[in-house]
């Protein structure tokens, strides 16, 4: 594990473009941008069952929540989005990105859904997601690095997505056996109806061997 002093964050030069994070749609009106924080156990859950190398890029970083607690489990983040909400660099479109920030060697995000929301709803969500995780890992595999997407977990039986999947050196798939609940609400909204699971890709991890299921909350 790197212990590098943490820095929170800089460079991605890069022009930006139209994505956002959203999730399921609830009861509630959805806050502006898509922006839901990752609960801070999610990305916990994460750490308890890898080790990531070198500085960790968090290019879809929203206010934050994931890249503090890569920060204080020791590693320095490069944190970035396409909307400026107040931490790391905004406006930088991870699309268009060619390379990882210099000195990093791991991705850490929660990739953008498209379902839901006025933006979202003009593009074709499951090939917008297929985009993003295919450019995902291409960028690892050119980096020799590291991978870990937060996905639902039923997106993965899906034949395109598990091609994309199997396309990379998958090393481990850690299962959320608790929902994730993005926001606060009434015991009526429907904030925590899906299970998610983190898919973790090591370029170190040899492409033959199959990947390991651990559960996690």
């Amino acid at each position: 594990m790197s212990a590098k002093k943490p820095n929170r964050v800089e460079d991605a030069n890069t022009p930006p473009a139209s994505r956002f994070r959203s999730i399921h749609l609830s009861g509630y009106d959805r806050m502006a941008h898509d922006l839901y924080p990752t609960p801070e156990w999610v990305t916990e859950a994460l750490l308890k069952h890898v080790t990531l190398r070198g500085p960790v890029w968090e290019p879809c970083c929203g206010d934050g929540a994931m890249a503090r607690v890569l920060e204080r489990a020791g590693y320095e983040v490069v944190a970035s989005d396409l909307v400026d909400r107040g931490f790391g660099r905004g406006g930088v479109d991870f699309l268009e990105c060619a390379t990882l920030p210099d000195g990093c060697r791991a991705i850490v995000t929660n990739p953008p859904y498209g379902d839901g929301g006025a933006l979202a709803r003009s593009t074709n969500s499951p090939l917008a997601m297929q985009k993003f995780v295919d450019h995902a890992l291409r960028l690892t595999i050119r980096a020799n690095g590291q991978l870990a997407l937060l996905v639902r977990l039923q997106w993965l039986a899906g034949k395109r997505a598990s091609t994309l999947i199997s396309s990379g050196p998958l090393s481990r798939v850690v299962v959320l056996t608790r929902r994730i609940k993005w926001f606060e609400g009434s015991d009526s909204t429907n904030a925590a109806q899906h299970h998610h699971a983190w898919l973790f890709w090591d370029c170190r991890y040899g492409r033959l061997l199959p990947p390991s299921l651990v559960f996690s909350d």
